[in-house]
This record gives structure tokens, sequence and C-alpha cells, in this order.
């Protein structure tokens, strides 16, 4: 018999930094297929706290100067062990990712077993994909190509936010990177604590291909090395019982 979703306690979280533009339309949705949502708000400035405050569907943790998005996933992480969900769902709130797949996500989760089930934009297609912007699919495709002949993964998106985690498999990972590619870190430790991961489809959605990554990190050759610089710092700071994956070294 399949584990029912009844069963399991789960959270929805949304790292969240100055998207006053889409926060409360992502909300509404979210709030269709998930009770238990948790905002973190990364110290957002151009009112999107103002809208999160009127809202009293939600849980808000609020981060009161930007640490950046790994560190509001740290904080999502440490929120459902504390208050002892069974799974945590993450879901970015630029209007990316598909609310109504939260359920599936967690499904998906218990019927596998999976520590990680990880969403990928590249495992099948839909027909309402949008055209990838170039420069990140290319690195997209050159990181997870990477991860995948190092660590033995059989990764298609290395990137995707939208992810379902066992929220007792988190407690094995030390994480330390508040940045961006915070995730290719995380995908590093889960090599060396052997944990699960599935990856389940998800249509490609690109409402703003101009998105801007933050400074430096716009400029597609400053970003690719700033990948490897956190792979690399993450290989390195494994236990020595990892030795074999704590040699690696990429770039």
């Amino acid at each position: 018999m399949k584990p029912k979703l009844t069963d399991c306690r789960f959270l929805t979280a949304l790292p969240v930094f100055n998207e006053a533009k889409t926060v409360c339309s992502v909300l509404d949705e979210v709030t269709q297929y998930s009770d238990q949502i948790l905002v973190v708000d990364d110290g957002s400035d151009d009112g999107t706290s103002e809208l999160l405050a009127r809202r009293t569907d939600i849980i808000v943790a609020t981060h009161p100067v930007n640490r950046g998005y790994g560190a509001a996933l740290m904080t999502s992480f440490d929120y459902a062990a504390d208050h002892n969900y069974d799974v945590l769902v993450t879901i970015d709130c630029d209007g990316q990712h598909e609310p109504q797949r939260i359920q599936q996500f967690v499904q998906e989760s218990l019927n596998t077993g999976a520590d990680i089930v990880s969403g990928s934009r590249y495992l099948k297609s839909f027909d309402e994909d949008s055209p990838p912007p170039e420069q990140r699919r290319l690195i997209n495709h050159q990181i997870t190509k990477k991860l995948n002949q190092r660590l033995g993964f059989k990764l298609t998106d290395a990137f995707c936010g939208f992810k379902a985690y066992r929220v007792g498999a988190l407690a094995e990972l030390k994480l330390n990177e508040t940045g961006y590619a915070m995730p290719l870190e995380l995908w590093v430790q889960v090599a060396c604590n052997q944990l699960k991961v599935v990856e389940v489809a998800v249509p490609r959605i690109y409402l703003d291909e101009t998105r801007s990554f933050g400074g430096k990190l716009d400029d597609a050759e400053t970003r690719l090395k700033y990948y490897y610089e956190v792979m690399n710092r993450a290989f390195a700071r494994l236990p020595r019982d990892c030795e074999e994956i704590r040699s690696i070294r990429i770039g």
C-alpha cells in the first residue's frame, strides 16, 4: 500500500528577496496546495515585506539584511527540523514553478523513499516549455555533467529550486555556502552521505529571461568560475571518511 499524503506532515517554503511583483499571486496559488507555508524574507526592501505582513495564511521568517539564497534555504531547513515536519518542499517565488505540483513532489518522496526529490526542466519536454536563455542552459549542462562525472549522479538539472526533502535527511548536511550556488555544495554532501535522489520532470518556464543573478554573477564566465569555487570548497570541507570525494577538484 502506498503511503498516503494525508499521513505526511509537510511544509512548503519559499525563499524571497524583492519579489513584490509576484509574491502575492504565487502565494495565492501555493495556498491551494499546501496549508503549511513558510516564506523566508531575505532582507527585501522593495515592499515585499509589507505585502507579507498583511497575510494571515503564511508563516514569515525574516532576515534583517540580505544574506543570500543559500542562507534563506538553510533557514527553511532549520525551521522544518525544529517543527518536526516529515517533508519540506522548496519552491521559488518568481512564477517559474507550478504550485499545483507541490503534492506530487511530496507523494513521490513517500512512494520512493527518496531523501531528495529534485525538479528537472530537462528530464522531458512539455508543450508549454519556454526556450531557456542559451548561456544559462550551457552552464547548467556543463555543471550538471561535471557533477555526474565526479559524483556518480544521473542528474539532468543541477539547479532547479523546486525540490522535496526528507527532513530527517537534512540533519546529515553541514552547509556553509549562503549564496546562490549553495545547492552545488548540497549535491557534494548528498554524494558524501549517499542520500537517495529522484528527479521529477517539471515544465521549463522563463517569465523574465533578463532576470539578474546580482552584480558580477550576471557575467556568464564569472558565474561559472564562482560555481567551480563553491564546489571545490565543498569538496575540501568534507570529513575524512569521504576521502575519495574530498580529493576531487573541478575546473
